[in-house]
């Protein structure tokens, strides 16, 4: 079975914003995100509120800057990293759209893009539905390790999960660039327990994803300018390029990594690089799409890439599975 989708309908990035942090405003992308707030607070009294708030200031950012409404949107697809993705539907529920959550941990940037573009292929009718993704890094680190104030040491193959967000307005516009095709990703175990080195876990799932697209696709690798990871950070980039110069020789010299673009690597203490869902969302808003629209890339495969634990599972020794659904997208010649 051809697990690629190739879309028949126009899906096209109508609109993009990006949202950040201290940290975040600080690193290389800084200056192109949107908006920064230097506290991570957001106006708001817990950092579980702030992530909700930045999806919210995301996408009122995203449907400004394409002079729509949010009446204007048939659907809503987005998520987070906190317990039943509630930062998502309390920051987003004041739009009145329909909504469906999703939770890839850090995939989920992907997989609320798929799903969005999967739904707008089936209904010729939606005009325009939108994708939110946040994770906020005191939420997520009090809620998957440590409370924040205990100031426990971290592993050098730990990443920094981001204080990020992305918004994503779809739509039929003949704009560009464009998603053309899906590829829902697998559930891969590569044998990692260790909670320190997510990015390790996850670089088995995203090769899978990549050696698969290929063989079923039969694109060369010359067809693309880059190959685009979420948040492998240092250790599982290294390990993805390893896989790849194995099984697809001349595709690891197309990697990057958002996980290694988001940050300053050398003067910010972040180990082995950005983690959570909001790094590939920011990083595509902020990077990606701007420099595929300035026809600096042409065709990029975007997959981010999940790592699927809990404390719980982690506490009970349980290996730590990896996810990486995987869009393509391109501008014309």
């Amino acid at each position: 079975m051809n697990r690629i989708i190739k879309l028949k309908r126009t899906v096209s990035f109508c609109s993009v914003a990006a949202v950040g942090g201290y940290e975040e405003r600080r690193g290389p992308l800084g200056e192109r995100f949107d908006f920064c707030d230097m506290t991570d607070t957001f106006g708001q009294d817990t950092f579980e509120r702030a992530e909700g708030e930045m999806g919210k200031l995301a996408l009122n950012t995203a449907l400004t800057k394409a002079n729509l409404s949010h009446n204007e949107l048939s659907l809503l697809v987005a998520g987070d990293l906190q317990n039943q993705c509630v930062g998502t539907s309390l920051g987003l529920s004041g739009f009145g759209v329909p909504f469906l959550g999703v939770y890839g941990a850090c995939s989920t940037c992907t997989e609320a893009l798929l799903v969005l573009s999967a739904m707008m292929e089936a209904h010729a009718d939606m005009r325009y539905g939108a994708a939110v993704t946040t994770s906020h890094n005191s939420a997520a680190e009090r809620q998957f390790r440590t409370p924040i104030e205990y100031g426990g040491q971290r592993a050098p193959s730990a990443q920094w999960t981001s204080t990020a967000g992305g918004a994503f307005i779809l739509g039929r516009d003949e704009r560009e660039p464009r998603i053309t095709e899906l590829m829902v990703g697998r559930i891969v175990d590569g044998g990692t327990t260790d909670g320190s080195n997510m990015g390790g876990a996850m670089s088995f799932a995203a090769a899978d994803t990549i050696i698969s697209y290929f063989r079923e696709s039969g694109a060369s690798i010359t067809d693309f300018d880059a190959i685009v990871t979420g948040d492998l950070g240092a250790v599982g980039s290294d390990i993805l390029r390893e896989l790849l110069s194995r099984e697809l020789p001349g595709s690891e010299r197309l990697h990057t990594d958002c996980g290694l673009m988001l940050y300053d690597m050398k003067n910010s203490d972040v180990h082995s690089g950005a983690s959570g869902c909001g790094t590939s969302a920011a990083t595509l808003a902020a990077h990606f799409i701007p420099e595929m629209r300035e026809k600096k890339y042409r065709r990029i495969l975007f997959l981010s890439t999940g790592a699927l634990m809990s404390p719980q599972s982690l506490l009970q020794k349980q290996n730590i599975a990896g996810i990486a659904p995987l869009i393509r997208i391109e501008c014309s010649q």
